[in-house]
This record gives structure tokens, sequence and C-alpha cells, in this order.
């Protein structure tokens, strides 16, 4: 049995950079949500920090989420986060606990 995985995703651009990495991450929505492995993608911008940006994501499993890192859409935006982020972005991986069992 597999395991349903929460990644959230913080990444802080260079001032200069904020409005162009909100595109690109914008930009992975659509398809995204669309892999067989994704239950929820959803992008936030923090309220009191317009450079920061939180994406919440939920997949079927660890491999689901590791095949996303996969994509060509989402290895593009990766490739340019050097250009884009202030800081590495963080990563935080939870597994939802279920009270009903």
């Amino acid at each position: 049995m597999t395991t349903q995985l929460t990644l959230i995703a913080r990444l802080t651009a260079k001032a200069e950079k904020a409005e162009e990495l909100g595109d690109g991450l914008k930009a992975l929505i659509y398809p995204t949500v669309k892999e067989a492995g994704s239950l929820g993608y959803t992008l936030h911008r923090d309220n009191g920090d317009p450079n920061v940006w939180i994406l919440y994501e939920t997949w079927k499993s660890r491999a689901d989420l590791d095949a996303h890192f996969e994509q060509p859409y989402t290895r593009a935006l990766l490739a340019r986060f050097p250009d884009l982020l202030a800081r590495e972005m963080e990563l935080t991986f939870a597994t939802a606990i279920n009270p009903r069992g």
C-alpha cells in the first residue's frame, strides 16, 4: 500500500524576479494537476512577503512526486532557479493523519 504524500515548498525569489518566478510556477499548475499521481497542487503567495511563493502539493506516493520532478516542464523551471531564487527552496514532506484509521 502506498502512502499519500504532502509537499509544502517555500520559494523565495530575488526581489526583481518575484513576478517571473510566480509566472513560472503558475505555468506548472495545469500540466501538474493532470499528472496521474497528483491529488492537489495549489500555489500561494505569502501575504507578508511578495517575494515568497508557497506550493502545497498532494501526491498519491513519493514515486509520483519523483516522476513530477522528471517532467520536462518541471525540469525547465528548476533549471532557472539559480537565477530566480534568493535562497534554496525549503521543502517540507508530510503525511496526513486520518483519525478514522
